[in-house]
Parts: C-alpha cells; sequence; structure tokens
C-alpha cells in the first residue's frame, strides 16, 4: 500500500462516518493519477498554499487601508486565522481536518484590492454590463479553477471547490467540512475587526453592547473561546454544523453592530471613496488598453469578454499594485 493508501485507510478508523473521506471525493474535472504521498484534499491544500494568488493576499486590505503600523490584519492574515480556527473544530468534531484547511486557505483568493470597497466597486462595473455582479466567492472559485497556474487552473477537488464557493453569509455548502469554514469566517473576522478596531481608535471597549459581550466575553481570546467550544459541543455526534441560539444571536448581533459602526462609519467609508475610485479609474482604462493586460489574462477575451478579463485583472491586484499603475497611468 502507498501512503495515500495507509492515510485513506486509517480516515476509516479516526473520522466519523458522516465525515467527507478522502478516497470518496467526487473528483476533479480533469481526473489524475493519484500521489503516492498525499490524500486529494491534502494536494489540493498544497496547491492552493503554492499558488500566486495566496502569496498577493498578504497585501491586500481586510478592513483598514494602509495602516500605519504593522499589527493590523490583512487578508491573508484572516485567512490564517479562519484556517486555525476552522481545523480546531474539524479535529475536535472528527472531521476531515485536511480538506476544512484547503477550503479555508482558498476562501478569499478571489477577494479584490481593498477588501470589500473593491469588491463593491467591481460588482457595481460589472452590473453597468448588464452581468449579475462581483462576488468574491465566485471569483475565488475562477482563480483556482481557470485563472491560477498560467490559465490552466488549479484543477481542484468538488468538495473544496464547493467550500470555497459557498463560504458566504447567503450560502450554503454540501460538506460539514465546507460549514465548518463558513462559521468560522464569521467568527474569525468578528474578533479580529473588533480588535483591530480598537487599536485604530474607530471603536473603545465600552461601545461594545454588553448583552453579546456578556455572553461572548470582553477579550479576542474570551471570546474565540466560547465561541469555538460552543460549535464543538452542539456539533458533537450530529450530521450538521451547529451553534446556540444563544451564542448565534451574540455572534451575528456582533457582526451587525460592525457593520453599523466600523465598516460603514465616515472614518472608514472616507478612504474607501478613494479606493474605489482607483480602481473604478483602473477598470475604465484597462478596459479600453486590453493590449495592457497581460496575455494569461487576455486568452480568455473570445469565451469571456473583454469586461470580466479586466475584473479579473483589476480584482487580482494588490493594493500597492493597484496604486503603483493608477500613479504610472495618471499621475505625471
Amino acid at each position: 500500500m502507498t501512503i495515500r493508501e495507509l492515510m485513506e485507510e486509517r480516515e476509516y478508523r479516526d473520522l466519523r462516518p458522516c465525515a467527507s473521506h478522502s478516497d470518496t471525493s467526487r473528483g476533479r474535472k480533469t481526473e489524475e493519477e493519484p500521489c503516492d504521498v498525499r490524500t486529494c484534499y491534502q494536494r489540493d491544500r498544497d496547491r492552493i498554499l503554492h499558488c500566486k494568488s495566496f502569496r498577493r493576499l498578504k497585501n491586500k486590505t481586510q478592513v483598514f487601508l494602509k495602516p500605519d503600523d504593522d499589527h493590523y490584519r490583512t487578508r491573508l492574515t484572516h485567512t490564517l486565522e479562519v484556517s486555525q480556527i476552522a481545523r480546531t473544530i474539524a479535529k475536535a468534531l472528527f472531521l476531515n481536518e485536511d480538506l476544512t484547511e484547503a477550503i479555508a486557505l482558498g476562501h478569499d483568493l478571489g477577494h479584490t484590492p481593498y477588501g470589500h470597497a473593491g469588491e463593491q466597486a467591481l460588482d457595481e462595473r460589472l452590473k453597468e454590463f448588464g452581468f449579475i455582479g462581483f462576488h468574491h466567492a465566485d471569483q475565488s472559485v475562477r482563480v483556482v479553477d481557470v485563472l491560477e497556474k498560467d490559465s490552466r487552473g488549479l484543477n481542484l477537488t468538488w468538495e473544496v471547490l464547493d467550500g470555497i464557493r459557498n463560504h458566504g453569509t447567503d450560502r450554503m455548502p454540501h460538506t460539514l467540512e465546507g460549514k465548518i469554514v463558513r462559521l468560522s469566517d464569521k467568527i474569525a473576522y468578528v474578533n479580529h475587526d473588533i480588535d483591530d478596531a480598537l487599536r485604530a481608535g474607530v471603536l473603545k471597549q465600552g461601545d461594545l453592547p454588553k448583552k453579546y459581550t456578556d455572553i461572548l466575553g470582553h477579550t479576542v481570546k474570551s471570546r474565540l473561546n466560547r465561541m469555538i467550544h460552543d460549535v464543538i459541543e452542539n456539533s458533537m455526534d450530529k450530521d450538521d454544523i451547529l451553534v446556540s441560539d444563544e451564542v448565534f444571536e451574540a455572534i451575528y448581533g456582533l457582526r451587525a453592530f460592525m457593520f453599523e459602526n466600523v465598516y460603514y462609519s465616515e472614518a472608514i467609508r472616507k478612504e474607501e471613496n478613494k479606493a474605489q475610485h482607483v480602481l473604478n479609474t483602473l477598470f475604465s482604462w484597462y478596459l479600453e488598453h486590453p493590449e495592457k493586460i497581460p496575455e494569461s489574462y487576455i486568452r480568455h477575451m473570445e469565451k469571456d469578454g473583454p469586461e470580466i478579463v479586466t475584473a479579473d485583472y483589476v480584482s487580482g491586484m494588490t493594493d500597492q499594485y493597484a496604486v503603483q499603475k493608477y500613479m504610472e497611468i495618471f499621475v505625471p
């Protein structure tokens, strides 16, 4: 037996029957010879970790644009925090940790520069041309399925693609591992965005709603501990990923509070307007000058059209690269 086969056999001993077992994956679009060392989900994790889009996350905004110190989260550190939370829950529930990690590492690969401000800008531009818009989860799938590896895609398994595509609030993955990542994403950003907002002075500790902090705790550590334990305790021996009504209300209550008081605050919106101007301007310029877009994107022009290809290129930029191109093109 190969090492991979031994690992697949061990999954049946160690994981619950409702877990996603590697040897029962629905497979890849293009069939490949299995690796002799890694399971299919370990292989997917490695492909994501080594791709260019993953490296670019280190210079993409989470919430705060170009912060003054190095301690604010970026899209990369957010991704790593989601992965850590999700793996903890998956391991405790005896589900497939490798699949969970692969989904978590890939879930935000399609995010734009400047976080949700950039996503909103490209969403509005694509709708102008009759498209359904731009959603980072769908773009993450397009990145791994089409754009990466010199436009050949990473050829990931169905289960990883499903988890990436459906990690948003209005969607639901088909695997328990995907559901873990979907919830871990919320747990991560609610907590670390509060931490960053306190550091930035956008919030004070006393601003947080007491009815939620009394349930979850008054520090990042205590809130994470309560949320993660609650998910594990309510999902143990269940064929679903569940959270208690009390903690669910507190998580989504804090999330709503953050949207109202941080994400849509005047301090954030002021800088986001500038960011959206940069992306809108770049989108218009590259749409008029497609010859300036790299060949790896241009080869999709005939099938997908200039608007989608332009959105592919602009959304893949880091914050710094977008500013650099803006300066090169528009500043004398």
